[in-house]
């Protein structure tokens, strides 16, 4: 199996170099790793200890940014490495402060992980979620070094889970302890012989309850909401937008939308633009004092949506209509009920919350507005879908400390 697996990776990274000539996010992808171990073998080091964490993309950072954070109270005698797999997370956060070293991941091979290591000589690795990458974690495995996966969810699908799925399981097998997401997750597990297992639910839940507790003031999007029923939609696609706004050209005047599109390109902004019926600005072009002359504010930057939930009574997060929604906690921590598109199976708090009472899955535009319509003139529904999502975000919080309380069980807190 493992010569099918370097066979997988080489085929992996030719397609990647063929993607790159008319994909940006590939040719990123291939940029990025050009004479990459040259640079890290030339990187100069510290004194101190390192903690490697890695993650795949932007969502899995934001899942391992709470450990970095907790580490770095913790331990002043480490150093933090982050690597990243995808462009969409090493473009973004390359500059993160916190991270004294910020690298992509070297492609999966044994000299790259024996070279990576050898260089880095990290004390403790982390892999955030869905990071599986067999030559690194078999030579952090061969050399005693403590590796964890964290807000890891597993499903009966996956491959470690076949019954010709051995060898997967045995990558499983090398990690020091595995933090899970919920109880089906190590079930699964502990019913293929994988015990050092610890339900800890997810670090996101630490994170969107830090981002709350010191929210920043948007002052323009506080005179915007102003004595309006407001709904604010983020992460917008194209799918959600084509419904949202249907629902706003119908609205009345006492109702305000935030949109905050996925894609925040001129052209996609303009495409919104043109279908709306409503006055509008953008946030870039908004004034403070004419704020309420508009019934739809549409964020044309990135980096606020967290910020901007508080705004609203009620949430739409996108991505419901494609291959999975977006950060649904976010919205949910200021206490507020969520809404989404059908595509939500895969993610578990989605699926609790829906259970609860606290978020809603809406397949069309009739579906959408029954919601919206109900939460807009029915206070008491809107009070308690609004409670269900408080309290379920402070129900998740914790899963931070006790990981860091198992890597660092000497350091306190």
């Amino acid at each position: 199996m493992t010569f099918f697996y370097r066979l997988f990776i080489a085929l992996f990274r030719f397609a990647l170099i063929g993607a790159s000539l008319f994909n940006v996010k590939a040719r990123l992808w291939v940029k990025g790793r050009k004479r990459l171990m040259e640079r890290i073998e030339s990187c100069r080091l510290g004194d101190k200890k390192i903690i490697w964490i890695h993650c795949s993309s932007l969502g899995e950072f934001e899942q391992g940014r709470p450990v970095i954070e907790d580490v770095k109270k913790r331990r002043k005698d480490y150093e933090v490495l982050l690597t990243f797999f995808s462009p969409s997370g090493y473009e973004v956060r390359k500059n993160y402060p916190l991270a004294d070293y910020v690298y992509y991941l070297p492609l999966d091979s044994e000299s790259s992980a024996k070279r990576f290591i050898d260089h880095f000589k990290p004390d403790v690795a982390v892999f955030v979620k869905y990071e599986f990458w067999y030559f690194f974690i078999r030579e952090l495995y061969s050399r005693n070094i403590p590796v964890y996966l964290v807000s890891a969810v597993f499903r009966p699908s996956q491959v470690f889970f076949r019954s010709w799925g051995g060898w997967f399981r045995n990558i499983l097998k090398m990690f020091t302890h595995l933090f899970v997401q919920n109880t089906a997750s190590e079930k699964l597990l502990k019913d293929k012989g994988i015990e050092r297992v610890t339900v800890c639910g997810d670090t996101r839940f630490d994170r969107v309850s830090a981002i709350a507790s010191k929210s920043e003031e948007i002052p323009l999007a506080r005179a915007f909401s102003a004595g309006k029923n407001v709904l604010v939609a983020g992460s917008t696609w194209r799918a959600d937008e084509e419904m949202l706004v249907g629902y706003i050209n119908n609205s009345d005047d006492e109702t305000g939308f935030i949109i905050a599109p996925h894609e925040t390109s001129a052209e996609n902004i303009e495409r919104i633009e043109k279908r709306l019926k409503k006055p509008f600005a953008r946030f870039s072009h908004a004034r403070k004092d004419t704020a309420k002359s508009y019934s739809v504010l549409i964020v044309d930057s990135v980096g606020m949506l967290s910020f901007l939930y508080k705004y609203g009574q009620v949430a739409y997060v996108g991505g419901g209509f494609g291959i999975g929604i977006h950060n649904i906690l976010e919205a949910a921590v200021y206490g507020m009920p969520v809404i989404f598109g059908p595509s939500y199976g895969k993610f578990a708090e989605a699926v609790e919350l829906a259970r609860l009472g606290g978020a809603f899955p809406v397949n069309n535009s009739a579906e959408l507005k029954s919601l919206l319509d109900k939460f807009f003139s029915d206070r008491t529904a809107l009070n308690k879908a609004s409670e269900i999502s408080r309290s379920f975000v402070q129900s998740g919080e914790g899963a931070t400390k006790i990981i860091t309380d198992t890597i660092f069980p000497d350091s306190g807190t």
